[in-house]
């Protein structure tokens, strides 16, 4: 089967879903504009899955309460109001979460762009993975700075910083590419007003959260502020962690060590909104010389 035949297939699928006798009307809360079934009359293109007049749709026909229904679409990004077919999910909630799951696979593969590092200025350090491949199935090598990693931060960064920022891609390119503008910006501002020496930020290629731990024994920080990307959720593939230590070494530092903002994005914590809420807890931390679950 070709893929013109399974456009094909699907078009009609859907086409005889939203047809009046089939689907469901949309609903319409206060305030709130109808959430239409999304069209896919003639030939044309499928409706974009990840638009949103999909992620609006609702599913359920002839609801009890159709305000309480359309104000709970219209106020969650989840997958609620999607109705069902017997026992299994309608086709257009499943090509959703198909899709979905596509960004979020793509995402974790996905390398870091060269054009993204040269832009930003960073320097960039890689632990001992070798590969994206070595990365998913080596957790215990992202913990590790390579030798020419350590050597690099050894001769590129500020020695005992109060605060050593590090950005990391973890397991979504695109929680760097997508937030660093908004974030990394008025961060350094937020501790330099806050009085506090700033080490030189870079990028660790490949990096799990521990690696924070080895970067902040050598440089001898205070603080250590890890950016990193989350593993990507369905349907959101930008969002970035900020993973915060005091004093952190290799051989003693402990999860329960960490104190952690998690969910940045846009949908989420907005990363300007991140940056003073993290500029704060860093304030508290060297005055309270501690973090994670000691912190008060």
């Amino acid at each position: 089967m070709d893929q013109k035949q399974i456009e094909a297939i699907v078009n009609a699928v859907l086409q005889e879903m939203n047809s009046p006798a089939a689907a469901p009307r949309p609903l319409q809360s206060a305030g709130a504009a109808p959430a239409p079934a999304p069209s896919t009359a003639g030939e044309g293109p499928l409706p974009d899955l990840a638009g949103e007049e999909v992620k609006r749709w609702i599913g359920i026909g002839q609801p009890n309460n159709a305000k309480a229904l359309g104000d709970l679409r219209a106020a969650t990004n989840a997958r609620v109001a999607v109705g069902r077919t017997g026992t299994r999910s309608r086709t257009l909630p499943y090509l959703r979460f198909l899709a979905d799951h596509s960004l979020s696979r793509d995402t974790v593969f996905k390398e870091i762009p060269e054009e993204w590092t040269t832009r930003t200025g960073l320097f960039i350090v890689q632990t001992q993975v070798s590969d994206k491949d070595e990365y998913l199935t080596r957790p215990d090598l992202g913990r590790m700075l390579s030798e020419e990693g350590r050597r690099l931060i050894s001769e590129k960064c500020i020695h005992q910083p109060q605060v050593q920022i590090v950005l990391s891609d973890g397991l979504s390119t695109d929680a760097m590419t997508a937030n660093y503008d908004e974030i990394l910006p008025p961060l350094v501002k937020g501790f330099e007003s806050a009085g506090l020496k700033v080490g030189t930020p870079f990028f660790v290629k490949y990096g799990r959260v521990k690696v924070e731990d080895e970067i902040g024994e050598h440089l001898q920080a205070d603080v250590v502020v890890l950016l990193i990307g989350e593993r990507p959720g369905l349907g959101q593939s930008e969002s970035m962690s900020a993973y915060m230590v005091y004093r952190p070494a290799v051989a003693t530092t402990v999860e329960s060590d960490r104190t952690v903002i998690s969910n940045i994005h846009k949908l989420g914590t907005p990363p300007v909104e991140a940056s003073a809420v993290i500029v704060d807890t860093v304030k508290k931390m060297i005055a309270q010389k501690t973090s994670g679950i000691n912190l008060k």
